[in-house]
C-alpha cells in the first residue's frame, strides 16, 4: 500500500466512524460548554489569570460583560476574539443560560479546611512552608527599611489583587520570588480572608516601617539583597 492509497484509508477510516458518531444535540447547555473550560461552577485560576464563575450572576450584567468585551471596552483578546462575530442576541442567550445555574459558594464544611487569617499573619504555616507574615513585613506588619513594605493601611482588593497577581505570575520578583511562592500556596478563600483582616487594622500613632531586620528571614527572597540584611544577629 502507497502512501497515498494509506492516507486514503485513514480518511475513510475517519469519516466513517465520524458518521457513526450522534450528533451533539443543538442546545444552549451544548453550546455553552467550551466555556466551562475557563470559568468553573465556582471559578478557576489559570496559568495567568483569574476566570470568575459564570453560573447564577446576574444575566444583565454578564451581557454587559460581553459587549464590553466584543466591542472594546474590555481587554481580553481571548474574549475578544471568542465574541467578536456573535449578536446582541446570542449574548443574551448566553447570559441568560449562565445566569438560570446555580453558583457554588464556599460551605462551612469549605471553611474548616482553611487556616485563619490572624493564625496565618502571626504564626503562619509550617507545615506548607508558610512563614508568618510578621516574620518578614515586621512585628507591627509596617515593613522594614529599606526593602520589605508595610500590610497594614492598604484596601482589601489591593492585598487581594496582589497575592492573586503573585498566584498566577503576572506579578514576579527577582528568584527567588519567596512571595510567589508564599501565595501559590494560599487558597483564595485565606487570601480574601488575610487581606480583609489586613485591611481591618488600625494604624498605630508611629506608622513608620521598622529601620532594619533584626533576625534571619525565614526563606530567602530575590528582592531582599544581601545587604539589607547586614544588620540581622548571627
Amino acid at each position: 500500500m502507497n502512501r497515498f492509497q494509506l492516507l486514503s484509508f485513514f480518511c475513510g477510516s475517519w469519516c466513517l466512524a465520524a458518521a457513526a458518531a450522534p450528533a451533539p444535540p443543538d442546545t444552549i447547555a451544548e453550546r455553552a460548554k467550551p466555556c466551562l473550560s475557563c470559568h468553573a461552577a465556582d471559578g478557576k485560576t489559570g496559568k495567568f489569570e483569574y476566570y470568575p464563575r459564570l453560573h447564577g450572576k446576574p444575566k444583565g450584567y454578564l451581557f454587559n460583560q460581553m459587549l464590553n468585551f466584543r466591542d472594546g471596552r474590555r481587554s481580553n483578546r481571548p474574549m475578544a476574539l471568542l465574541t467578536q462575530n456573535l449578536s446582541d442576541v446570542y449574548l443574551a442567550e448566553i447570559a441568560g443560560y449562565f445566569a438560570a445555574q446555580e453558583p457554588r459558594y464556599p460551605t462551612a464544611k469549605d471553611l474548616t479546611h482553611e487556616t485563619p487569617a490572624p493564625t496565618l499573619i502571626k504564626q503562619g504555616d509550617l507545615a506548607r512552608n508558610i512563614p508568618a507574615c510578621t516574620t518578614c513585613h515586621g512585628k507591627s506588619l509596617l515593613g522594614v527599611a529599606p526593602n520589605i513594605p508595610g500590610l497594614l493601611g492598604l484596601p482589601s482588593d489591593y492585598v487581594s489583587a496582589q497575592m492573586g497577581a503573585w498566584k498566577v505570575a503576572t506579578r514576579r520578583a527577582p528568584a527567588p520570588d519567596c512571595m510567589g511562592e508564599i501565595a501559590k500556596q494560599l487558597s483564595d478563600i485565606e487570601v480574601n480572608a488575610v487581606a480583609t483582616w489586613l485591611a481591618a487594622q488600625p494604624l498605630p500613632a508611629n506608622p513608620h516601617p521598622a529601620p532594619a531586620l533584626t533576625e534571619a528571614l525565614p526563606l530567602k527572597c530575590g528582592s531582599v539583597p544581601d545587604i539589607a540584611l547586614a544588620s540581622r544577629k548571627p
